[in-house]
């Protein structure tokens, strides 16, 4: 249904924002796992060895950084820790909370998964052009934003508690 300028209403735009957001994170997730088979990853074992390349995080910070459960990214972590793939180290600033590292071994298997993904990266910007796929990514970092921002300025931090 339209507003009476003729474009759509708000709820119609929140709708097929939200459907066409699932549907991109379900293409990336398969262009992921493609990507990081060859390399003895999955694309959730990759995304977390890929938040702790340039510093070991703790298991709750990787978590919020990705926007998943404190509980998926520990078993994950657990199962890259047990494959060799990477370590948890003592964390000076929580004694409990321990950091994941990732070991040589990880970090080989991230890099193997360069070549292709900077093939593919390459052919989806032949697609979208440099300044198109530039300002695709400037609309989904800002409507991440605003989601945040919607999310933060709720009483319960969530939607529908203020209607």
């Amino acid at each position: 249904m339209s507003g009476g300028d003729g474009l759509p209403s708000e709820q119609e735009l929140l709708s097929r924002s939200a459907l066409a957001v699932f549907r991109l994170n379900g293409q990336f997730l398969g262009v992921a796992e493609e990507l990081a088979r060859p390399s003895g990853l999955t694309a959730a074992w990759w995304q977390v060895l890929g938040a702790v390349q340039v510093e070991p995080l703790p298991v709750a910070g990787i978590a919020r950084a990705m926007g998943i459960t404190r509980q998926s990214v520990q078993r994950i972590a657990d199962l890259l820790v047990e494959r060799g793939l990477a370590e948890y180290v003592e964390n000076p600033a929580h004694r409990r909370a321990k950091l994941l590292r990732v070991t040589d071994a990880g970090r080989d298997a991230v890099a193997r998964i360069g070549p292709p993904h900077a093939e593919f990266a390459a052919r989806l910007a032949g697609e979208l052009g440099a300044e198109g796929f530039a300002e695709t990514v400037r609309v989904l970092e800002r409507l991440s934003g605003a989601l945040d921002a919607v999310a933060r300025s709720s009483p319960s931090g969530g939607v529908g508690a203020d209607l």
